[in-house]
């Protein structure tokens, strides 16, 4: 069983998550307008469930559907790092560097996950048979 893969990604997204509280307008800017409400409240939301899903994968009892969660979460965060790539579009060469390398990434962080949660303890039966 591979834990250091899944205790790597639980402080991946742990310090993602404590980034959105402490340096959140960056965020707010990535947010796409056509989600309702404020960027500041997606951000927040964003930096707490990524907090969640860091405690879920952290923990061998949850890993496997923190592991999931945590797909689907950059998943879900894939929107933002479009719309970052296309506001970045005219500042300096290596901003759109890391803008555009932001979407590709994102492929590598949902196998990541995935892989954690392959990886992870499967549950064992604790009641009756059914």
């Amino acid at each position: 069983m591979n834990s250091r893969a899944a205790i790597a990604l639980a402080g991946f997204l742990a310090a993602a998550g404590v980034t959105h509280f402490v340096a959140p307008d960056f965020f707010d800017s990535m947010v796409p307008e056509q989600l309702p409400g404020t960027a500041r409240f997606w951000t927040y939301a964003s930096g707490a469930a990524e907090l969640g899903v860091a405690a879920a994968v952290a923990v061998p009892r949850t890993r496997r559907l923190g592991g999931l969660a945590a797909a689907a979460l950059f998943v879900a965060v894939f929107p933002a790092n479009v719309k970052m790539a296309i506001d970045w579009s005219d500042r300096s060469l290596g901003e759109q560097a890391v803008a555009y390398g932001r979407l590709p990434l994102q492929i590598l962080l949902v196998l990541w996950a995935l892989k954690v949660r392959r990886d992870a303890p499967r549950p064992t039966a604790t009641g009756p048979a059914a």
